[in-house]
Formats: C-alpha cells, sequence, structure tokens
C-alpha cells in the first residue's frame, strides 16, 4: 500500500507517523508513505496557492491549479478536463479531506485497506475550489462533525486507521477482529440488542467554494458567484449547502424537510 499526502506543510508529518504500528508498518514495507509539498507546483515567487473566493466571503480557498498538477506528478500521468471525464486506475483513490466530506468509518478504513494506493489532500484556510471535489477527488472525507485547521490531522488518522487493517501490520490479525468498529452486525446478533442510530444535528455542510480562474479546464464558476448580486448568492449558497447535506450526510438530512 501506498500512501502520498499532498500538504501546504509536509514537516507536519514527521512526528505522527514515525511512531507505532504506522512505523513498524513503514520499516516491515506493509506500506509506503510519501509527503508531497503543494507549493513545488506553484508559479509566482510568492509560492502562492491561495485566492479570495467568488462571491465574496471570509477567508482564503485553495487553488485547483497546484492541486491538480500535484495529483498528476504523482500518477505520472495527465487528468484531462472537462471534456474528458478523469478516472484513476483501478486500486487508486484520491481523498480529499474536508469537513464537508462523507463520514470516515471503520467500513470505509476496509475498503481503503484493499486498494494498492491512496493519495490524500489536505485541506486548508476557508476551503478548497469546488472543481478539485467535483472532478479530481474520488471521495470527500470527513473525519467528524467538527472544523479542524487543515487536512493534515484528519489524514494522519486515515493513514493510521487502514495501516492497522493491513496484514502483517499488527503482528496478529485477529486484533482488527474483535475491537470497536469490528462488525456491527455481528455485535448485534451476538447481543440480540440493536443499537439505536446516531442522533443527528440541525447543521448544514458548507457549501462549495470556487476562486480564481474563472474557467478550469472547461470547468465554469456558477454565474450566481460572478454577478454581483448578494442576495442570489445567499440563496444559492444555501441550496447547495442543502444539496451537498442530503448528498453526503443522509443521517443529518432528515430534518430538512421540517426546516
Amino acid at each position: 500500500m501506498r500512501f502520498d499526502l499532498i500538504t501546504i506543510f509536509p514537516e507536519f508529518f514527521y512526528g505522527p507517523l514515525d511512531h507505532g504500528i504506522v512505523r513498524r508498518a513503514k520499516d516491515a514495507g506493509i506500506v509506503q508513505i510519501n509527503v508531497q509539498d503543494l507549493r513545488e507546483f506553484t508559479k509566482d515567487r510568492h509560492r502562492t496557492v491561495d485566492d479570495r473566493p467568488f462571491g465574496g466571503g471570509e477567508g482564503m480557498v485553495l487553488k485547483p491549479e497546484p492541486l491538480f498538477e500535484a495529483v498528476e506528478h504523482l500518477l505520472t500521468s495527465g487528468i484531462g478536463d472537462a471534456d474528458a471525464k478523469f478516472a484513476p486506475e483501478p486500486g487508486t483513490a484520491i481523498l480529499l479531506m474536508s469537513a464537508a466530506g462523507r463520514l470516515f468509518t471503520q467500513e470505509t478504513a476496509r475498503r481503503y485497506a484493499k486498494l494498492q494506493r491512496v493519495i490524500l489532500i489536505c485541506g486548508r484556510y476557508e476551503g478548497v475550489d469546488e472543481r478539485v471535489a467535483e472532478h479530481l477527488a474520488t471521495d470527500e472525507v470527513c473525519v467528524g462533525d467538527y472544523v479542524l485547521s487543515g487536512g493534515e490531522l484528519p489524514a494522519a488518522i486515515v493513514v493510521d486507521a487502514v495501516t492497522r487493517l493491513m496484514p502483517g501490520a499488527l503482528g496478529n490479525e485477529a486484533s482488527t477482529q474483535n475491537e470497536s468498529f469490528s462488525e456491527p452486525a455481528e455485535i448485534e446478533a451476538k447481543s440480540g440488542v440493536r443499537h439505536s442510530p446516531l442522533s443527528t444535528h440541525h447543521c448544514l455542510l458548507d457549501y462549495p467554494h470556487y476562486t480564481r480562474p474563472a474557467e478550469f479546464r472547461g470547468w465554469k464558476v456558477p454565474e450566481v458567484l460572478i454577478g454581483g448580486n448578494h442576495a442570489e448568492v445567499a440563496k444559492w449558497r444555501r441550496e447547495k449547502a442543502l444539496e451537498k447535506t442530503a448528498r453526503n450526510r443522509p443521517d443529518l438530512a432528515g430534518w430538512l424537510n421540517n426546516d
């Protein structure tokens, strides 16, 4: 298994991934971990990776160009544009670590553990240009219902959770079969008790963000964000937030009809 972590803070991973099970798995050749500095794919002397979002708002948004080029560099192949739908090779996943993603669970970790390669994009600032989520990442992943300063911690969590499921990483293969989140159906069958689902929270996922350029590889920023009508921008953002919540977190969407 190979992990590639794309980040503007490569030094962040010098500590968290150099201890315990992950360290032993690396030393044993079970996993390979590569940290890629996103700023290597910038074009200006300031090595700029972010810009202000179209439509206004607080904070900065990571630009699409360096992220697309970083992934292309790692895959050693072009990704294309709006006229050519991109799909990575079988056995490869490209994850965007995002508070607006699908919840990362033990079942998700099991699915990734069956792959040969996982590329993790660590978001920062206010968010990431939505074209990265829609046209580059195969999965948008969230580690919990809270907001962190960046995607580095979540990426480390995913690497750890997946690594410990790799054959040989723990030494005792039975260790992963009798711990929390192992097999809920089996636990219910043995106990005779059906567990209640997680309670829902009255919240929405973040709306999509876009920044310059207004057209990138044929994908255009929605016109409403460029028109300057703040009321229409606010309406569009809420509609898209509702759509994303229903799509990515249906467990949070049950209350929407009563909103």
